[in-house]
C-alpha cells in the first residue's frame, strides 16, 4: 500500500511538472509596480503558471525579447520601424496602462516647485545651474530657494523613461532636440546615474539639491516632492491619473500597431509628460507550450487588471482602445 502510495505521489508530481508552466519577461521599470502586481494574482489564480518578470529597463527588455531570451519584453519606448525591422523576431505592440513621468526634487526646505519646459530642459543641458536662478524664481513667486548648486540625476541604463522624458524635452526645447536629442540611453550634458527608476528615487532622495525624474508611482511610494509643469495649454498641472487620461484622449486616430507619442498633448489640464506603456509579444513564440497560457495572461491583463491601474497611480486603458487591444490579442497566433 505505502509503495502505490509513492507511485501515486511520484506520479502525480510529474504531472504537475509537465503542466507546470514558465513565463520570462523583462523590460521597463516603468510598470513594474503593476506588472507585479498582475502577474502575481494571475500566478495565484492559475495554479502551475509562475511568471517571471525582471525589471531590467526598455532597452535590456527590448534587447532580450529580440533575441529571443524571454518569451515577453516591455518597453515604454515603442520601438522604431528600424528596429522592427531588424529584429530577427517578429513582435506586436500591445499596450497595457499609462503613466505619468514627474520632475522629483529634494530642495532644503522647499515642498511644492513649478518647472516651465525651458527652465527643466536647460537644468538638464547644464545652462540652470542654481536652485536661486532668476528663471525659477520667476516660476515660483514666494518660495525660498536656497543658493544651492542643482545635482542633476538621470537614468544609468536604457530607459523608456528616459526616452519618454526626453521625447517631451525634444518638443519644447530646440536647443534639447539639435543636443541630446530623444532616446533610452541619450548622451546626457551632465548629471549622475541611477539605475531603474528606483536608482533615480534613491538618489534624488539622498541627495539635497537633486532633482531627477521617474514614473509618478516611485515619487508616491518614497514621499519625494514632485514639481508641476507648464502644459501645452499654459497651465500648472501636476502628474496625476486625470492628467494622463486627457493626454491620451488627445490621440483621436490611434495606430494600428499602437505606437504613438502623447507628451506635450494638448488639453488645458493634459499631464505633458505622459505615455503608454507596451508589453513586446513575438509573433512566434520561443517556446509553443507557453503561447495559449501567454494570451491568457495577455487577455487578463485587459479585461481583469485594468481596474487596478488606478490604485497605483496609473491610468487605465480607454474602454473603447481596451477592446481593440483585446481583439489584437485574440488575433495572436
Amino acid at each position: 500500500m505505502r509503495k502505490l502510495f509513492v507511485a501515486v505521489a511520484l506520479f502525480a508530481f510529474a504531472l504537475s511538472a509537465v503542466q507546470a508552466q514558465n513565463l520570462t519577461g523583462a523590460g521597463a521599470t516603468f510598470p513594474y509596480p503593476i506588472y507585479s502586481k498582475w502577474f502575481s494574482e494571475y500566478s495565484t489564480a492559475h495554479p502551475g503558471v509562475e511568471i517571471n518578470y525582471q525589471s531590467i529597463g526598455s532597452g535590456g527588455g527590448i534587447s532580450q525579447v529580440t533575441k529571443g531570451l524571454v518569451d515577453f519584453g516591455a518597453s515604454d519606448m515603442p520601438m522604431t520601424d528600424q528596429m522592427l525591422q531588424s529584429s530577427p523576431i517578429k513582435l506586436v505592440h500591445i499596450p497595457t496602462v499609462l503613466g505619468a513621468v514627474v520632475p522629483i526634487f529634494n530642495v532644503p526646505g522647499v515642498s511644492d516647485l513649478n518647472f516651465s519646459p525651458e527652465v527643466l530642459a536647460d537644468i538638464y543641458l547644464n545652462k540652470v545651474t542654481n536652485w536661486n536662478d532668476p528663471r525659477i524664481a520667476k516660476d515660483n513667486p514666494g518660495a525660498h530657494l536656497p543658493d544651492q548648486k542643482i545635482i542633476v540625476v538621470h537614468r544609468a541604463d536604457g530607459s523608456g523613461t528616459s526616452f519618454i522624458f526626453t521625447d517631451y524635452l525634444s518638443k519644447v526645447s530646440k536647443d534639447w532636440a539639435d543636443g541630446p536629442g530623444k532616446g533610452t540611453s541619450p548622451n546626457w550634458p551632465v548629471g549622475v546615474a541611477g539605475k531603474g527608476n528606483e536608482g533615480v528615487a534613491g538618489l534624488v532622495r539622498q541627495l539635497p539639491g537633486a532633482v531627477g525624474y521617474v514614473e509618478l508611482i516611485y515619487a508616491l511610494q518614497n514621499h519625494i516632492a514632485f514639481g508641476s509643469l507648464k502644459n501645452a495649454a499654459g497651465n500648472w498641472v501636476k502628474g496625476s491619473i486625470e492628467g494622463v487620461t486627457e493626454a491620451a484622449a488627445s490621440v483621436k486616430n490611434m495606430p494600428a500597431d499602437y505606437r504613438v507619442s502623447i507628451t506635450n498633448a494638448p488639453g488645458a489640464n493634459a499631464y505633458p509628460i505622459s505615455s503608454f506603456t507596451y508589453l513586446l509579444i513575438p509573433t512566434q513564440p520561443k517556446n509553443a507550450a507557453n503561447e495559449k497560457v501567454l494570451k491568457d495572461l495577455l487577455s487578463w491583463c485587459i479585461k481583469s487588471g485594468e481596474s487596478e491601474a488606478s490604485g497605483l497611480s496609473y491610468a487605465p486603458l480607454p474602454q473603447n482602445l481596451a477592446d481593440k487591444v483585446l481583439k489584437t490579442i485574440y488575433s495572436l497566433p
